[in-house]
């Protein structure tokens, strides 16, 4: 796919989307967005979206808000969504709606308008616990963690066979899908929808599976935010960062700069006619310890406390393969977590005063 176009971006005032927005402005492209502005999500803050693009505030779940915004449009980045764990499993019908049902809502609408080309906002939630090697006894896939090993930090997976601790060996978009919380299985569900539509269709459909995003204006404060941001949060409040288990827990922490990009090169990409999915990811993991310890030093500021508290739902290490991405995007992060998270320890947090920023807001 080249030249000039008209992309849609749902979800497009968020904190990824938004990004993705001006991202694909400055690439020369055309941009709609199109976004609920979720109570849940914006707390109470004021949406600044780049004023180069027409913005409409509409619910992605009512058919005819989605067919007037779709017309004329060439490309979907579709990122609304409702996101994070949530507050408690009474969350569920109102993460279906905003994730399943919207997204059924958009490919339904996509055909007939005859749009034939998402990127998909995906996640490495989809994948669950990561991929596993036992030293004595190879490959292992680990079940869920039993409640009686948490309560006793027990943390780390072990081998059924010798008891060992496992150790994590990076993912790949062939690794088997198995979701651990609601979020998680709202977004397989989104990837399913998807794969039947370009089934169905011959559409194509890049499935961008994010790993754990960062940046400038992420939410604060909120349920729904970020590891990072609720880091930040605490110690903008004088507290130390809380840390869950034992911090030991590996993620890999990619940029909001680098997954716009991605999303510019999925837009830009040939269309293959495919459900592709394609981890975007910084290659290069840190503990969740480390993350709390790089914002905590760089603002000198009080040292993470490790609680050992758990959630039932979170998982204990997921990192990924990124050569899908280089291979099939020519994508490769250019941010790495040492110097982004540095960054991000004095960056602008969505809720500070915003830079008066406005777009055309449109409502229906």
């Amino acid at each position: 796919m080249t030249g000039r176009r008209t992309v849609l971006v749902t979800g497009g005032a968020g904190f990824i989307g938004g990004h993705v927005s001006t991202a694909l402005l400055d690439a020369g492209h055309d941009v709609r967005i199109l976004d609920v502005l979720l109570p849940q999500a914006w707390h109470g803050a004021t949406p600044d979206v780049d004023p180069r693009a027409a913005f409409v505030v509409g619910d992605a779940t009512h058919p005819t808000v989605v067919r007037e915004v779709l017309d004329g449009v060439d490309v979907v980045c579709h990122h609304a969504a409702m996101v994070g764990m949530g507050v408690d499993i009474r969350d569920q019908p109102a993460f279906v709606t905003n994730n399943d049902l919207a997204t059924a809502v958009l490919l339904a609408e996509m055909t007939r308008a005859g749009v034939a080309n998402l990127v998909l906002a995906s996640s490495m939630v989809v994948y669950g616990e990561g991929r596993y090697r036992c030293r004595r006894h190879g490959a292992v896939h680990p079940g869920p963690r039993r409640q009686e090993d948490l309560s006793a930090g027990r943390f780390e997976h072990q081998c059924p066979a010798c008891g060992d601790a496992l150790e994590w060996v990076k993912v790949d978009e062939d690794d088997q899908l198995e979701p651990r919380s609601t979020y998680a299985a709202t977004k397989v569900a989104q990837e399913h929808l998807a794969a039947a539509w370009q089934r169905e269709t011959s559409a194509d459909v890049i499935a961008l599976r994010y790993h754990n995003v960062y940046g400038p204006w992420m939410p604060r404060d909120t349920p729904y935010s970020g590891v990072a941001a609720i880091f930040r949060s605490a110690l903008e409040a004088g507290r130390a960062p809380e840390v869950f288990e034992d911090g030991r827990q590996t993620r890999d922490f990619v940029h909001v700069s680098d997954v716009a990009h991605a999303n510019v090169l999925a837009v830009e990409r040939p269309s293959g006619g495919t459900f592709t999915p394609v981890n975007i990811a910084s290659g290069q993991p840190v503990t969740i310890a480390d993350v709390a310890c790089t914002l905590s030093a760089t603002l000198d500021a009080p040292h993470p406390h490790v609680t050992g508290r758990y959630r039932s739902g979170d998982v204990r290490q997921v990192v990924a393969s990124p050569d899908r991405a280089e291979r099939l995007l020519g994508f490769r992060a250019a941010v790495s977590p040492a110097a982004g998270l540095a960054a991000f320890a004095t960056a602008a947090l969505r809720g500070h005063d915003l830079d008066g920023r406005r777009a055309h807001i449109q409502r229906v």
